[in-house]
Formats: structure tokens, C-alpha cells, sequence
């Protein structure tokens, strides 16, 4: 029988009393993998409690953080949940929320990763400041994380009540400012119960970490169920340097979001498209054979000796690239594309994908050991109900499709002095609206079919959830990002921003190398090959769905250009402010053809 937590303190106190001697956390310094202990994580959060606390802090404060990942950030983290206080995780990239969080939450504290940070928060917040780079200096108010680990104060932690507040995350939303969820030990602590239920996670288990944990995916899912199991963390160098941690790290599971997953989808096709042909012949086979093994058919002798030579000869070095020891891959924060899900199961790494929001702790539902079904988010994790609201969003005749309405100890108590927006989030009988459309299938899998305000209409009156569609084209090797747009137009038009080093590869393959920037983009082969990549990716859409006109974009939609948020979805409304023209010109472009082609018939 798996361990039951009431609050977070409940699973530090656990975790560090059963595995003392184990590798918790490994960051990489000087080129080598340093690893803390479960002993030196506790003895570190024991210290910074007792930091804290001669700070000023206790029960039913706030304290701000902005940082990435890192020790630090967790001992932080658990030392404010001994204390009763409340973490408020921002992430280092997003300077324009930190001065409106700050004030919103009204922060006792502020913790900061670095010194950069540290002169621009303490030009508007006036109160206490610490900055884990243990070289800052300044003001009598402003210490270091040195200094907290010394203030010599001996402070027993509290056992927080299910209803008190441990984390108030900010969404970062695609318009207007950020709302503070507020999540309850009750809250995250059910998700990592449920996680228990359902999953067998082990202590030898190891992830190779890069999910933000100021997020709720990478925070509860990660940080918070792998400690409670005595699990350990590599810490990623960056996402450039995922492919090469996870070589030398060898995690057995690995957390992330689609985008991620496409990017590892995308290196290991290229990688089998510049083999010779027999090879890509016989993958191909045999991702055939493994598609007959997800519908439970029985394969062949020649299909099993196919599929043990495509293993032994391609899959087998794939997986070593990933460490040799990958087991699991956990997807979640958008929808993965059938194609990777089905093509990194083939490879012999099992995906579970699952749904959740940071208003549900995250997890909500979730595919789970003999209970999978590729395609759909799974099935609601123990102590959690789905119900389907058909009078919201665009229904289908087929089926009860409609919003996605949680219910559950997961879901949140509400958003932070947001009267008016609670009343609109939640049902009389406290269902949180997720705003994600979707249908159940007789099994109870859940399948999400678009964000309802993503949505829009036709001008045939079809409507059409973007997401999918982007989602798709972003598989191509040349695509980082797509918008796809249509708002009562007659058809869909896009945006692809464009990998301009793999066009430019292309383009020098072509005998276009001379080319560059706008003109490479421009190129009329160029253009044509980014339709075949359209025609490719979306021909299993419907018609109404297709993608009639496109423009290429050298700039890709990110977080530092704010046309990205933290959680890596694309901000529509910032991204037309600076491309709306762009668009309009292409059903004017589309216009013009038309024209001209009747022209050419009369």
C-alpha cells in the first residue's frame, strides 16, 4: 500500500526519512554530474525554514520566487510549506508579470535566482530580498541564500490542514494579466495520491527534469510525486541540450509537452531518413507490425522476426541515444500528435498521455498501465469525475461533445481576489469550467477536440479548432510554429515560421545556396516545397479545414517575443498585432488568383 499524504510536509517528511542515502537531485558543473542527497536536500530545507522564519515569514505568508529549476528553488519551495507559508512561483523569462504578481499577491518575501533579477526587482519592491547567487550584495534588506542557511534559527515545521494555501500560481494567459490560482496542500496532494493509485513509479526510477516547476505539470507530476516515491531528478542544462543529457543522465521517464516531443520525433526521423533504403524500408514495416500490436492483432513469424531486426538494427540505437534505460514518456499542456505518441511507442518507450490545467492541480485524467488508449487523454484519475456540458462550444451530431467540466479534490479553491471570475469558473456545485472542449467514449476516455475560444466560424458557418491543425504542421521538419487563422473568413490561411536552418540545408542541397533571409523565403521552390509539407501534414483534416494560403516567417513565436506563454502556447492575440497585415494579405493574394483565373477563362 502506497504512501497517503494530508499536506506537502506529509511527503518531504516521508521522502527524507525512507530514502536519506539516495540521489535526489543532479545538476551538472564543470562538466560532470554533481547529485544531492535526500539527507543534504532536508538538512538544506531545515535551514532555510528556520531562514525564513527570522525573515519574517510564517503561516499564511506569500513568498515570491523567480527562478528556473534548481536546488535551491526546492528547498524554497518545502521550507515555505513547513512554515504554513505560500510559494509564488514566476518564471525568469517573464519580466514584464514579476512587478504585477508581486504586488497582486502582496509578497512577504521575494527569493531571486540571480543578480540581474535582483537590481530589477528591488527598483519596485520595497520589502525583504533574497538572491540565491550567494555574491550579491546591497542593502541591509537584501541577503543571500548563504545567509539563510545561517541564521542558526531552530524552526519545527507545522503540519499544514488540507485547506491551506501552499502554492498561488499565476497563469500567464494569452491576454490581460495573469490570475493567481490558489492550490491547497488538499489539492496537490490528492494529484500525487492518485498518481500512487494508478502509476508504479519506483525509487530507482530517474527523470531528466526541464518542465518548468513554476508550472503545476512540472511541480506536482515531477517534483512532488518522484520525491514522494525517493525517486531522483537530473536537472536539463537547457533544452538545447535535452538529446545530450538524456545520453549521459539515462533517466527510465521523462516529462514534457509536445513541442518537446515533436523536436525528439523530428531528430530521430532525420536520423532514419539518411539511412539507406533497405533500413528505412524494414522501419517502416515495422512500425506496421507495432501498429498491429496496439489493436491487440497477432503478428506473424515474418512480422516478429521483422519487427526484432528493426529493433536490434535502428530502435534499439535510438533508445540508447535517449540513455538505454527510457521506459516511460508522460505528455501533458497540450495535445500530442497521434503520429509522435504512436511513433516514440514503437521505438519501445511507452507514451501516457493526460489533461489537466493549472486550476486542477494539474492532473485531471490520465492514461495508466492497462488502462491506455492512444489518442485520447485517459480516463479521470481516482477521486476525480468529467462531466460534458453539450450547451457549450461547437457539438458534434455524432456524439455529446462539449465543455470539459472537472470535479474533484484537485480542482482549485478559486482564482486570488477574482470574485467576478470565479462566478464565471465554476458550477453550483463547484465543477470547474476547464474551457476545453471534448467528449467521453463508452469506455470513459476522454478525448479533447479544441479550446472553445480558440474556436471560430467560417463564414459557411463551420467551425474549426486551430490547435489540431498547428499541432500537425509542426511535425514538419521545416516548421518551428504555425498559426492557423480563419475567424469568419471563407477558408483557413496560415503563418509557418520557418526553421531557416534546415531551408537553408535544403536550399543549398537545391542549388539555391547563394540565398538568404527574405529571399530564400520567397524562392518559388521554396514555397513549393512548403505546401507539399502542408499538403503532407494536413491531408487527414476535413476539407473545410484546409489551409488555402500561407505565409513564411523567418522569426519563430517564442517566449522572449512574448508571442509564446511560459507554458509554450501561442498568444493568437500578440501574434496577429504584429502579423494581422500578413494574414489579411493573403485572402487578398487568394482574391487575386481567383480573378486572374477567371480572367484567363473568359
Amino acid at each position: 500500500m502506497s504512501a497517503r499524504f494530508e499536506n506537502l510536509v506529509d511527503v518531504f517528511d516521508h521522502a527524507t526519512s525512507q530514502f536519506g542515502s539516495r540521489e535526489l537531485f543532479g545538476t551538472k558543473k564543470n562538466g560532470t554530474w554533481v547529485w544531492t542527497k535526500y539527507s543534504e536536500f532536508a538538512e538544506q530545507v531545515n535551514k532555510a525554514r528556520g531562514g525564513l522564519a527570522s525573515l519574517g515569514v510564517q503561516r499564511g505568508d506569500k513568498v515570491a520566487v523567480i527562478a528556473d529549476n534548481r536546488v535551491e528553488w526546492a528547498v524554497i519551495a518545502y521550507a515555505c510549506f513547513g512554515l504554513g507559508a505560500a510559494m509564488v512561483p514566476m518564471y525568469e523569462a517573464a519580466i514584464k508579470d514579476w512587478e504585477f504578481i508581486i504586488d497582486d499577491c502582496g509578497a512577504k518575501l521575494v527569493v531571486v535566482a540571480t543578480k540581474p533579477i535582483l537590481e530589477k526587482v528591488s527598483k519596485f519592491y520595497k520589502g525583504n530580498i533574497v538572491c540565491l547567487d550567494d555574491s550579491a550584495n546591497g542593502e541591509s534588506r537584501i541577503s543571500t541564500y548563504k545567509a539563510l542557511l545561517t541564521s542558526n534559527k531552530n524552526v519545527p515545521s507545522i503540519k499544514p490542514a488540507k485547506d491551506d494555501m501552499c502554492c498561488l500560481i499565476y497563469t500567464s494567459g494569452t491576454t490581460g494579466n495573469p490570475k493567481g490560482v490558489i492550490l491547497t496542500h488538499g489539492n496537490i496532494s490528492s494529484n500525487v495520491n492518485a498518481v500512487h493509485d494508478v502509476f508504479p513509479m519506483r525509487d530507482d526510477d530517474r527523470s531528466l527534469s526541464f518542465l518548468p516547476w513554476a508550472h503545476s505539470f512540472g511541480q506536482t507530476c515531477e517534483l512532488h510525486c518522484l520525491f514522494s516515491v525517493g525517486a531522483s531528478m537530473a536537472l536539463a542544462e537547457s533544452t538545447q541540450k535535452i538529446l545530450d543529457n538524456l545520453g549521459e543522465v539515462q533517466p527510465t521517464l521523462l516529462f514534457s509537452v509536445p513541442r518537446i516531443f515533436n523536436k525528439l520525433y523530428q531528430a530521430v526521423q532525420k536520423q532514419i531518413s539518411e539511412q539507406a533504403a533497405p533500413i528505412q524500408n524494414l522501419v517502416k514495416a515495422a512500425l506496421k507490425c507495432t501498429a498491429k500490436e496496439r489493436n491487440h492483432e497477432r503478428l506473424t513469424i515474418s512480422e516478429h522476426i521483422t519487427l526484432q531486426l528493426a529493433d536490434k538494427l535502428v530502435f534499439s540505437k535510438v533508445r540508447k541515444r535517449f540513455g538505454g534505460r527510457l521506459k516511460y514518456a508522460f505528455s501533458g499542456g497540450a495535445a500530442i500528435s497521434r503520429d509522435v505518441a504512436e511513433f516514440i511507442d514503437s521505438l519501445g518507450v511507452t507514451v501516457y498521455e493526460g489533461y489537466g490545467l493549472t486550476e486542477t492541480s494539474p492532473i485531471s485524467t490520465a492514461n495508466w498501465p492497462n488502462e491506455r488508449r492512444i489518442g485520447s487523454v485517459g480516463r479521470p484519475i481516482p477521486g476525480v469525475r468529467i462531466e460534458i456540458d453539450p450547451t457549450v462550444g461547437s457539438g458534434s451530431k455524432d456524439r455529446v461533445e462539449g465543455e470539459i467540466i472537472v470535479h474533484g479534490p484537485n480542482v482549485m479553491q478559486g482564482y486570488f481576489k477574482r470574485d467576478e471570475e470565479n462566478a464565471k469558473a465554476f458550477t453550483k456545485d463547484r465543477g470547474f469550467r476547464t474551457g476545453d472542449q471534448g467528449y467521453l467514449d463508452s469506455s470513459g476516455y476522454l478525448f479533447i477536440t479544441g479550446r472553445i475560444k480558440e474556436q471560430y466560424k467560417l463564414e459557411n458557418g463551420k467551425y474549426v479548432a486551430p490547435s489540431p491543425l498547428e499541432e500537425k504542421l509542426k511535425l514538419s521538419p521545416f516548421i518551428l510554429n504555425a498559426l492557423v487563422y480563419g475567424d469568419n473568413k471563407p477558408y483557413n490561411v496560415a503563418l509557418l515560421c520557418a526553421d531557416t536552418n534546415a531551408v537553408q540545408k535544403w536550399a543549398a542541397n537545391q542549388g539555391l545556396g547563394s540565398l538568404s533571409g527574405e529571399a530564400l523565403l520567397d524562392n518559388p521552390r521554396v514555397r513549393e516545397l512548403f505546401k507539399k509539407e502542408l499538403d503532407t501534414h494536413m491531408a487527414e483534416f476535413k476539407g473545410f479545414e484546409e489551409v488555402r494560403e500561407f505565409a513564411i516567417i523567418g522569426e519563430d513565436f517564442t517566449t522572449d517575443n512574448d508571442m509564446l506563454t511560459p507554458s509554450l502556447k501561442v498568444k493568437r492575440r500578440k501574434v496577429m498585432e504584429k502579423y494581422g497585415k500578413t494574414v489579411e494579405a493573403l485572402y487578398a493574394k487568394k482574391r487575386d488568383k481567383s480573378a486572374q483565373a477567371a480572367s484567363q477563362a473568359n
